[in-house]
């Protein structure tokens, strides 16, 4: 029976669809990446492998110089029995590697694609083992070089170096499964440099928040009130927020400047800090500069919210108030803060979230330093990820940060949006 409650579950059916598209699925994906060993700098390992396998463009474009190289050097006799032992191993186990009918196929297709010079697509380049094999063909590899490198100690070969060159590359073709699971996010809880980044996003959050909250909510009773020229006053308390994050952040470093920076000239003067030069070199004094920045910033978009808070509460309740002798403070604490919770809590919940997640203004302005000192969560991924380009361990940092920021957004609409919930 089509009921009230049903064509509500369709109303939000879409909506719900929606967000998992564009907020969970990206997260899944992550979290599926960070399972493996991603490394982009590392060609075995720049994509997801579940299996054994070969890379014959690779192995082809070993094998074949590796055997005629071997081939010079019986021929001029060196040390030609124990290379002569070498080949025939190697060409033992290329002879397995096409004992299997369908990788015979894509082996001579291969092939001959080199041969003549054209280009091998990724998935034809790519062909399935088993494990016993790939061990087989790794555990020769090692062993090769390794004697190959141990007879060069003795015997002058006429191409030492390209002879222990193939030698060394024979094994790359073989790509090993890069599943690991939680490997990375075990590596995450006992590094130091991972608690650290926590640390400094905490500190980050929890001051510039509060410092936002009290000023913004100071500046959004006073432009409620009505005075002459109050329009001009809010559009000019807004222009901060309104300038783009790395603009603002890299004139704040011009402002911070130990030699030429105004702001760090005044700071030096007031005697809030010894030397100019202390405001980005140092740990205390880098996270003040970042902090007072974004206090800067954002006070502005705090104050926009309270203020439209502060709009829905109808003036007769403080006439009301008034009239039975309460003072602006009992004002204050009797009708203002209850009727602004909810506009606190969005407020509150915002800023908090993007404070969490804060990477540009950080990025621009010191860069994670000096020492990592302000090195955020976001820094943390983005360098793992970008600068190392470490894909699975990058992917396993932003799962943790979606990890934090939901807990956040669970104990704020717990612990101060109860009351809120429970009238709606």
């Amino acid at each position: 029976m089509f009921t009230e409650k049903t064509a509500g579950y369709y109303l939000v059916a879409p909506a719900m669809i929606l967000i998992f598209i564009i907020a969970i699925w990206p997260v899944i994906q992550s979290f599926y990446f960070s399972l493996f060993d991603l490394k982009l700098n590392n060609p075995a390992k720049s994509e997801v492998h579940l299996s054994y396998q070969v890379d014959l463009e690779r192995y082809l474009n070993n094998f074949p110089f590796f055997i005629g190289a071997l081939n010079t050097e019986i021929t001029k006799g060196n040390a030609s029995d124990k290379l002569t032992a070498i080949k025939e191993n190697l060409q033992k186990l290329d002879q397995k590697l096409q004992s299997d009918s369908n990788l015979k196929k894509q082996y001579k297709t291969v092939n001959d694609k080199l041969m003549n010079f054209e280009q091998v697509p990724s998935e034809l380049s790519l062909a399935k083992i088993d494990q016993r094999t790939a061990e087989e063909l790794n555990k020769t590899a090692k062993s090769v070089s390794s004697e190959l490198l141990k007879i060069s100690k003795t015997v002058n070969f006429t191409q030492e170096k390209k002879l222990l060159g193939l030698a060394s590359g024979y094994g790359d073709a073989i790509i090993e499964p890069n599943f690991i699971g939680l490997k990375h996010y075990k590596d995450d809880l006992t590094s130091p440099r991972m608690w650290k980044a926590m640390g400094n996003t905490t500190t980050f959050t929890v001051i510039s928040v509060f410092v936002e909250l009290v000023l913004g909510l100071a500046i959004a009773l006073l432009i409620n009130k009505a005075f002459f020229g109050r329009g001009l006053i809010r559009a000019s308390i807004l222009i901060p927020w309104a300038i783009p994050t790395a603009v603002s952040a890299l004139m704040w470093k011009f402002l911070y400047d130990g030699q030429n920076g105004i702001v760090a000239k005044l700071f030096e003067a007031f005697g809030l800090v010894d030397k100019m030069e202390k405001l980005l070199v140092t740990d205390t004094g880098a996270m003040f500069s970042v902090i007072f920045s974004d206090v800067w910033k954002t006070t502005p978009y705090m104050a926009l919210l309270l203020l439209a808070g502060l709009q829905t509460i109808p003036s007769s309740l403080y006439e009301a108030a008034s009239i039975d002798g309460a003072g602006r403070w009992k004002q204050f604490f009797k009708i203002t803060l209850p009727l602004l919770k909810s506009s606190i809590l969005v407020a509150l919940l915002f800023r908090t979230l993007d404070a969490f997640r804060v990477f540009d203004l950080v990025y621009v302005l010191t860069g994670g330093g000096p020492a990592n000192s302000t090195e955020t969560i976001s820094i943390l991924a983005y360098k793992v990820m970008f600068s190392q380009t470490n894909f699975g361990h990058g992917s396993a940092l932003s799962v943790i940060v979606f990890i934090c920021v939901a807990i956040i957004s669970m104990v704020y609409i717990k612990f101060l949006g109860r009351d809120l919930l429970n009238d709606r």
